[in-house]
């Protein structure tokens, strides 16, 4: 699941904008070498809502090859991504004052722990943002604010050391997309 195909492909671009256009970002160079290596492809493509493909017996989402690139259809403007990154960016600088070091070192560790299987850091990478969501007073849908939070969690871990920025960003966008894919889709939408 750590690959960047078409049922992720919202997430990651979600994800990568949202990184860019925030504050205090300290790994500007890295997170463009993501597209660089392929990591972010969205640039390129087109992303797709979940009802409008077919899922496959894998997990996959349907697509179709134009140019040698994935394509998928109907398109959601990268300009609406670009505005809702930007809102959540602001939300998230919000957050980030309640994010205590603790959290951010602890799952920096566990990022370092190459032991620990791409499920078991996603695992606790679910669980620091859910303590979190528990422990902000937010007036927010929960889903909003476990999205903001897990971003900015990637941000904060890759301020702390930018050389983690690959590994964590592929755990955050398979985090979003299996606990918030729909929540996303809906936010798109609206």
């Amino acid at each position: 699941m750590e690959q960047i195909n078409g049922s992720v492909q919202m997430e990651s671009a979600l994800l990568y904008t949202f990184l860019e256009v925030s504050s205090d970002c300290k790994f500007k160079e890295q997170l463009h070498s993501l597209q660089n290596q392929g990591t972010v492809s969205f640039l390129k493509g087109s992303y797709c809502y979940d009802d409008e493909v077919e899922l496959q017996t894998d997990g996959n989402r349907s697509g179709h090859l134009q140019n040698g690139e994935l394509v998928f259809g109907p398109e959601v403007n990268e300009e609406v991504i670009r505005i809702i990154a930007a809102q959540l960016a602001e939300i998230g600088d919000q957050f980030d004052r309640e994010i205590k070091a603790r959290v951010v070192n602890d799952l920096v560790q566990h990022f370092l722990n190459e032991n620990l299987s791409g499920e078991e850091i996603t695992r606790r990478m679910s669980e620091a943002v859910e303590g979190l969501a528990r422990a902000i007073p937010s007036d927010m849908e929960r889903e909003k604010a476990m999205l903001v939070l897990a971003m900015v969690l990637t941000k904060k871990i890759a301020n702390t050391m930018p050389s983690l920025l690959q590994r964590v960003f592929r755990t955050t966008v398979n985090y979003i997309s299996q606990q918030l894919h729909n929540y996303i889709v809906r936010m798109l939408r609206e």
